[in-house]
Order: structure tokens, then C-alpha cells, then sequence
């Protein structure tokens, strides 16, 4: 602005507008990475965020000064209970993108769903497999529909959360195969990811609310003497052209965006929570009573949210997928 001295522009990156407010506590995952494994596999899993703790390690990075050294790193503790498929669904390339083009359902169906879905009242599982089959040759991609068992996490709630993620196969029957195989049972962690492997963490962060743009954008605030407000900006833009730019930071809602946190490497992965839990419980989330998955630094979201995990999209270069050497996980009380 021409009669400032000093330069005082919006903080924040226009690549996230608009700001705002997800559609559902589960973030949707728009894309996947290029699977060039062996053996079919899902290409995440879902869990609930606990809290965060720190931990020693051993720097093992091959470029680092300090390769060979301890050094105290913040790390992400996330439940991760077993996860049920209940749902295989095959999609068609069309000129506008992937299309659904058949589903079939598991057998035996969990209870739970019932609190988020209505079950079909007639339902031929053999005859929908069957149509399955047929369609197999003309599919692109297979995924699963899947839902989380919160009565064996520390969240306080039974209503399941769906998701889905894709299957990642050398070829399309092979991943039919392996989701037939999988559909209707319990999926441990242990099964999909494994330690020293990079994840990409999707969840919805913090809310906020309705903010105004000193804290939504970090603008200056102005001094004493300004005309009306203090806490705004100075102009909404020129009388030509006579509208409001998208760039001209406004008050809005602040928070409760879906965020991806890339490249978060496995430290650890256990069968007994108890290992790592503070003593007292995580704050404001308790014990961690059966599979867990620990994260190299913070990830979006606030405790008991649900973070789905997936296979880094854009790993590091030169990124060898080695387990870390963890000597030391706190566990003194977080209250």
C-alpha cells in the first residue's frame, strides 16, 4: 500500500482457500500413491489419535552430521484397533473419471453398522459376487469400504466410522482376491503397515469457529487512532474494479479443515498400549488397551479424532524403509 512505510501482507497460503469447514470428522483421501509391491494390500489404515509423548532415538539419516547420535523427538501415539472390510466395490475409467461400477457386501454384516447405515433386507451375497466376477475385465481399480471398532479403542462412542481405501495390487484380480479374502474379517495394523515405513497423515484439525483476520491470516493489527477498527484491514480493494478480491483476507471460519501431514515415519507399532501410555492415561483419553502405531512428530487433529494413514504419496529420496532405534519412550504423567 502506497502511504505505509512498512509492508504488512496477508500470512497464509492461498493454495488452501477456501477455508472452510469439513463436511465430517473422517477426511476423504482424493489420491493414491503407485503401489509397486509384491503381495496385494490395503494402502492405509484408520486409527484414533491419542496424544503425544517424546522419545530418544538414534539419528539414522545418512546425509546428517549428527548420523550415529541421540537426539529427544516429539512423537504421535495413534490406536489403532482392528479395522472390519465389509464392502468390496470395483470401478470403471470413464472419460470423466472413475465411475462405481458394482459392489457387493460381506455376509456377515457387524451391528454396529446399524447405527450408521440401514441394512438391505434381501440381499444375495453369491449372486452379486457372481456379477462381480463378470465385470472384473472392464475394472480399473479395486477399494474396500471399511469401519472402525470404537468399543476396543478409548473413544467414547459405538457408531463406527466408515471409510474407504483402495486396494494396492500388481493386477486387478489379485486385488479382488486378496479383498474376497479379507471381506468381513478383522484387519490388524500389523497386516498393512510395518516399522521404519514413511505414512502420510490425513485428519481434521482443530476448530476455531468464526474468526476475524488478525488470527485467520496474521495481518497487522492497525494502530490506535484508525478510523472504525483496529482488528482489519485498511482496505477491501480499489473502487475499480468494484468487487472483492479472493486474495484480500477476510474473517471466516477458522479450523476444522482437512490437513495431510506428509512423510511421518514409524517408530514403533505394538500389540500392548499399556507400553507406551503415561502413567494416568493420555490426557483427556485414557489407556491404549491393544494395537498402537507410533509417529515421528505431530499430526492434525485434535485427541480421539479419527487420522487415517496412508502410504506416503511423495516419499523422501533415498529413504530406506529401516526401523528406528528407539532407547527411550516417556511415559511419565501427562496431567
Amino acid at each position: 500500500m502506497a502511504h505505509r512505510k512498512k509492508n504488512a501482507p496477508r500470512r497464509g497460503s492461498l493454495a488452501y482457500l477456501p477455508r472452510g469447514r469439513a463436511s465430517k470428522f473422517v477426511p476423504r483421501i482424493k489420491n493414491w500413491p503407485s503401489y509397486e509391491g509384491d503381495s496385494a494390500r490395503l494402502l492405509g489404515f484408520v486409527g484414533y489419535k491419542a496424544g503425544m509423548t517424546h522419545a530418544v532415538m538414534t539419528i539414522d539419516s545418512p546425509n546428517s552430521p549428527f548420523k550415529g547420535q541421540e537426539t529427544v523427538i516429539p512423537v504421535t501415539v495413534i490406536d489403532t484397533p482392528p479395522i472390519r472390510p465389509f464392502s468390496i466395490r470395483g470401478y470403471e475409467a470413464t472419460p470423466y473419471g472413475l465411475k462405481l461400477a458394482v459392489e457387493v457386501l460381506a455376509e456377515n454384516l457387524s451391528e454396529d453398522l446399524r447405527k450408521t447405515m440401514p441394512f438391505p433386507k434381501e440381499y444375495d451375497h453369491g449372486t452379486k459376487l457372481k456379477e462381480f466376477e463378470e465385470k472384473l475385465d472392464s475394472l480399473a481399480e479395486i477399494r474396500m469400504v471399511i469401519h472402525t471398532q470404537p468399543r476396543l479403542a478409548g473413544v467414547p462412542k459405538k457408531k463406527p466410522d466408515i471409510t474407504e481405501y483402495k486396494v494396492g495390487a500388481p493386477s486387478v484380480r489379485e486385488a479382488f482376491e486378496y479383498a474376497q479374502s479379507i471381506l468381513g474379517t478383522d484387519v490388524r495394523v500389523a497386516d498393512i503397515l510395518n516399522e521404519g515405513v514413511l505414512v502420510d497423515s490425513i485428519a481434521v484439525t482443530k476448530g476455531h469457529g468464526f474468526q476475524g483476520p488478525v488470527r485467520r491470516w496474521g495481518v497487522r493489527i492497525l494502530q490506535h487512532k484508525s478510523r472504525k477498527t483496529k482488528r482489519g484491514i485498511g482496505c477491501i480493494g480499489p473502487w475499480t474494479p468494484t468487487n472483492i478480491r479472493y486474495t484480500v483476507p477476510r474473517p471466516g471460519q477458522t479450523g476444522f479443515h482437512t490437513r495431510t501431514s506428509f512423510n511421518n515415519k514409524i517408530l514403533k507399532m505394538g500389540e500392548r498400549g499399556e507400553e507406551i501410555t503415561p502413567s494416568g492415561g493420555f490426557v483427556n483419553y485414557g489407556v491404549i488397551r491393544g494395537d498402537y502405531v507410533m509417529l515421528h512428530g505431530s499430526v492434525p487433529g485434535t485427541v480421539k479424532r479419527p487420522v487415517r494413514l496412508r502410504f506416503a504419496i511423495r516419499p523422501k529420496k533415498g529413504h530406506v524403509d529401516a526401523p528406528a532405534q528407539v532407547s527411550y519412550i516417556s511415559t511419565a504423567s501427562k496431567q
